[in-house]
């Protein structure tokens, strides 16, 4: 390799991670595009594409030495991966990513342009910015751990038919989930031994310890004001209703992001202990997590550092 080359390129090492069965897989189709961006920038990229649930992670975890960046590309469940890869191995790097998925949701709290091209491009010209994480039990998420209603949607519609209808997918499959609602005791403990201590116990329809200002492209949490690098998570339980009527109410006041009921409990915290049923299934950032009867959440301040 030409001296002057090599130097040019000393310190402009970038990592790309690309699902590309991804949405509706455009960010595969503009693969081109994308790699001519980052080789405009100066860039050495090396690709990874995964082909099942762990690569990301693995990918990290296996070649971040090689990269002074790391890019992904896919859903909120892909960049989960990153994040998780990236913690477990402490790599110094920062973090840019290109959404691609269904729902997107951290991408929507963060303001990431919705363009696969667009993001590239924030990619190269954007801005580091620390972000918190959550830890469930020792795993990391970036945004969101839930319970209930609505949660297994993300991670049991078929592929196919998220790419064909992306974001409408979820809806249908959440609408089925409603009809065969079944409450879910559980007991949360939050700052414990603390002035903040807080305990909520109760059946509850749905329950989320979130880091984002929008979960599954259905609750919007913006006008709370959600800060992602305060060092606390915001606690959503909706209770089960006693009626038609209120179950309606509930649904408003989750629609139009007011969570002005009754029904309804947000509070922010920065350790949470849940101790709910046993066998109760949860959600962290789209993907399947087994549970447990007893889970430890913590927040972990500053941990990543995204572009934006």
């Amino acid at each position: 390799m030409d001296k002057d080359i090599a130097k040019k390129i000393e310190g402009k090492r970038l990592l790309f991670i690309i699902n590309p069965r991804s949405g509706t897989m455009q960010a595969a189709k503009m693969m081109s595009d994308i790699l001519q961006i980052f080789s405009n920038a100066g860039y050495l990229t090396t690709v990874l594409m995964t082909t099942a649930s762990g690569d990301a992670k693995r990918f990290v975890i296996d070649y971040h030495e090689l990269a002074d960046i790391i890019v992904c590309s896919g859903g909120d469940g892909t960049l989960n991966e990153v994040i998780d890869g990236v913690i477990t191995c402490g790599a110094d790097c920062r973090i840019g990513y290109i959404p691609s998925g269904s729902t997107n949701d951290f991408a929507t709290s963060m303001g990431l342009p919705r363009g696969v091209i667009s993001s590239a491009e924030r990619v190269i010209e954007g801005k580091p910015r620390t972000i918190d994480i959550g830890s469930f039990n020792g795993r990391h998420f970036s945004y969101v751990a839930s319970f209930g209603a609505f949660t297994s949607t993300s991670y049991s519609v078929p592929q196919n038919l998220k790419n064909v209808l992306g974001h409408t997918a979820y809806l249908l499959a959440g609408a089925k989930d409603i009809m065969s609602i079944k409450p879910i005791h559980a007991r949360f403990i939050a700052d414990e031994g603390t002035p903040n201590e807080q305990i909520c116990e109760g059946d509850y329809l749905f329950g989320a310890v979130c880091n984002s200002t929008s979960v599954a492209g259905i609750l919007k949490l913006d006008r709370f004001d959600v800060d992602m690098n305060d060092g606390l998570m915001e606690i959503l339980l909706v209770k089960t209703p006693k009626s038609l009527a209120a179950f309606n109410e509930i649904v408003v006041h989750m629609m139009d992001g007011t969570l002005e009921t009754d029904e309804i409990e947000f509070f922010s915290a920065r350790d949470i202990r849940v101790e709910v049923e046993p066998g109760t299934p949860w959600t962290l950032d789209g993907e399947y997590e087994k549970g447990a009867d007893v889970v430890e959440i913590t927040t972990l301040r500053s941990a990543i550092e995204l572009i934006v």
